[in-house]
């Protein structure tokens, strides 16, 4: 009896389940209490010093790829391969994709005083960047809109308006506006020198407008949702939502840091015939990569899946009840 009071406890309830696919987004939920996240990313911050045993210690942040720097930190940090795995995470994500889960991608999303937003955008294939698909949902083609995949955004910092907390369009999850087998131009000359409706915004090096299906349509921003979060909550979206950030426009020390994970069921091939990414003005190996069984089985085999850290730490996942 006291596993299925947890259970419910963990899982979505109908009504946030019903929230869920209206909106395309649930949160902020607490995963962590404010004193608990700051002891994490306290050792966090620490460790992720030291690259030695990172995914991608080829990779130079100073040559204009710290997207991908960031990449799958996880797979090194053994705190965050536990948050990963983390029940009050996987459980309400398998609420909506199902009992079997992989986090294929974990990103931090660091946003200091002075920097720029976020442009509006949606992700399905994550061909975005580097113009090939990096999931395939069964039975579809480079070509088609799939399910994308679900984020996690956890707050590891109070995330504020004044900080660049994330923006959602609420609802805006089940049509594309955006050709992700359209190409953009990397330009690291961008990078917070653009002012997109008033709002200093861009994407990394990449202007996200260049992939719009209608290149004079624009997001209705009157309908977007500031989604301000104490540090140790999180956010539930799918990858497909309209979402942004604003700019930082605070003063001092005041930055925000986000970690995003990434979940797809284990029927979803992840990088589908290639062993590399090359995005963001970089490029790095997969040799090193590996998804993370985050709950429940793998019956499909398609992917490959590490069960320890690059630091030989074994990483406890979640089964499925």
């Amino acid at each position: 009896m006291a596993t299925s009071i947890e259970q419910r406890t963990l899982s979505l309830s109908d009504d946030e389940l019903a929230f869920f696919h209206k909106n395309g987004y649930i949160g902020p939920i607490t995963v962590y209490t404010p004193e608990e996240m700051d002891q994490l990313w306290k050792q966090v911050h620490r460790e992720t010093l030291d690259r030695g045993h990172a995914a991608y210690p080829e990779v130079d942040a100073s040559v204009g790829a710290p997207n991908i720097f960031n990449y799958d930190r996880h797979l090194d940090i053994d705190l965050l391969a536990e948050h990963v795995c983390n029940q009050k995470i996987v459980d309400r994500v398998a609420s909506i994709l199902g009992p079997d889960l992989l986090c294929w991608r974990s990103e931090f999303f660091p946003k200091y005083p002075g920097d720029e937003g976020t442009d509006w955008h949606q992700a399905d294939t994550f061909a975005n960047a580097s113009g090939k698909p990096q999931l395939l949902w069964p039975g579809e083609s480079e070509n088609d809109f799939g399910a994308g995949t679900i984020t996690v955004w956890t707050a590891f910092t109070d995330s504020t308006r004044e900080n660049g907390c994330l923006q959602i369009i609420p609802g805006t999850q089940n049509k594309m506006n955006y050709d992700e087998t359209k190409q953009m131009e990397f330009d690291e000359g961008r990078i917070n020198a653009e002012i997109k409706d008033g709002v200093p915004r861009g994407f990394f090096g990449y202007d996200y407008r260049q992939l719009q299906v209608d290149p004079g349509w624009k997001p209705n921003e009157e309908d977007a949702y500031s989604l301000v979060m104490k540090r140790g909550q999180c956010v539930i979206f799918w990858s497909t939502l309209m979402h942004a950030s604003l700019p930082n426009v605070s003063t001092g020390k005041d930055y925000r840091m986000g970690f995003a994970t990434r979940y797809v069921p284990t029927k979803v091939r992840v990088y589908p015939d290639t062993d590399h990414i090359e995005e963001y003005g970089g490029s790095i190996s997969l040799d090193r990569w590996g998804a993370v069984l985050a709950r429940g089985a793998d019956d499909h085999g398609h992917n490959r899946i590490v069960t320890e850290t690059l630091r030989g730490t074994p990483i406890r996942t979640v089964a499925a009840r």
